[in-house]
């Protein structure tokens, strides 16, 4: 429920992406670090490896954030909270393909049934049906935004269950938060100077879906499985569907629609075949 008001929340202001993409980790850490007693000492014991594992999974988040951020105000906000969320079939992929994992033919077909439901979501901006102002780009963007999503996924699984989530999500965060204020400075993004509601919806991404959605999805990975956690998140596309209707009276098409629901079908399968 947190997690889909992400998309509704980025629509409303008039800040440049980049700079909502930022603020919304900045203040994220911000509101985690009263929660930080004893987190420099776990730290501490971490290794290399790990630290090393978290910075990168920090570093995907930011491509993450800023990809998809993009894609909000591209296409629809349907077709982009479905697409970003197929990142559960580019976590099979690449634990296949980078971990060796084995790949059963249940989640061969999951990522397959996924891929038509792309294409068919796809079909209205190809045939100019969409009423968005560049559907095909938001679309893609939204599909990087699942690809970097996966890469932060498979660079910290691991460390999940070495680390306590509130050091982990600080140390992934504030890398996250760098490389988007990085970005921001190479963009010459302006850092202030924004009105009162903009600091508002900004400050309403980092409780919502920043400690609501993103920080107790970390903390449930070490309390229940990761394919439960994955299918879980097929929920905010639907959610954010709604409340654009609701608010800002965006309906979808119909090709839309049938291709999130298939989407939406080869995420699940593809998550409860995979046991990550």
């Amino acid at each position: 429920m947190a997690a889909s008001t992400s998309a509704i929340l980025i629509r409303a202001g008039d800040a440049p992406e980049p700079v909502m993409a930022f603020y919304r980790v900045l203040f994220t850490v911000g509101l985690l670090l009263p929660l930080a007693r004893g987190s420099g000492k776990e730290l501490s014991r971490a290794s290399r490896r790990d630290l090393l594992a978290a910075g990168l999974a920090g570093l995907a988040l930011a491509a993450h954030f800023a990809t998809w951020f993009e894609s909000v105000d591209r296409t629809t906000i349907a077709a982009s909270t479905t697409l970003v969320q197929t990142q559960p079939v580019f976590v099979a992929a690449g634990a296949a393909l980078l971990l060796d994992e084995r790949v059963t033919r249940r989640v061969v077909g999951g990522i397959l049934v996924a891929i038509v439901g792309v294409a068919a979501m796809s079909a209205e901006g190809l045939l100019g049906m969409s009423t968005a102002p560049q559907p095909l780009l938001g679309n893609g963007l939204a599909v990087l935004g699942a690809v970097a999503g996966a890469a932060y996924v498979l660079s910290g699984r691991s460390i999940r269950q070495r680390v306590a989530v509130v050091p982990y999500v600080l140390v992934v965060y504030s890398v996250a938060a760098a490389g988007l204020l990085a970005s921001l400075l190479v963009q010459g993004q302006p850092l202030s100077g924004y009105a009162a509601h903009e600091w508002a919806l900004m400050l309403g991404m980092a409780v919502g879906p920043g400690i609501l959605g993103h920080t107790l999805i970390n903390w449930a990975l070490e309390h229940v499985p990761s394919s439960l956690v994955s299918v879980s998140l097929v929920g905010e596309p639907v959610g954010s569907t709604v409340l654009a209707a609701l608010v800002f009276v965006e309906i979808p098409g119909a090709l839309t629609v049938a291709g999130g629901v298939v989407v939406i079908a080869g995420i699940v399968v593809t998550a409860q075949a995979y046991r990550g």
